[in-house]
């Protein structure tokens, strides 16, 4: 199993960063993540149920941080906006996924759920006893 991932205080929780840490941009990111040439805006609404705006303003954000990359452009006379992951967001995103995965399997190993040899959890094997 791998090393687990902590900060000096050695509190895993203090690395969930707040930039990834929300439903909104966790959604957008996963996406990103798996279309590595980026996604068109309404591709990416569409994909992570969210409305103009509340893309619009996760955007922002994440544009502010450097973890996006965002080009407007026209096609064929129509704006076309495209918006991809930049190498320090697919970084700080990737520790993000690793430092989560710890806390998953810490949680899980406290219910007696051991991760398996991929790190991961069979979540159907916890019994809660009440």
């Amino acid at each position: 199993m791998k090393k687990k991932t902590t900060s000096a205080s050695g509190n895993p929780y203090e690395q969930l960063h707040k930039l990834f840490h929300e439903r909104g941009r966790l959604a957008i990111l996963s996406e990103l993540i798996k279309n590595r040439e980026g996604l068109k805006f309404r591709e990416l609404k569409d994909a992570c149920s969210l409305t103009d705006g509340n893309l619009n303003r996760h955007l922002k954000t994440l544009e502010e941080a450097g973890a996006v990359k965002i080009r407007k452009r026209f096609v064929d006379a129509k704006p076309q906006t495209t918006v991809m992951l930049t190498a320090e967001g697919t970084e700080g995103f990737l520790h993000y996924l690793q430092v989560l995965q710890d806390v998953l399997i810490d949680a899980a190993g406290s219910l007696g759920v051991e991760a398996g040899n991929q790190g991961v959890i069979n979540w159907n094997e916890v019994e809660l006893k009440g």
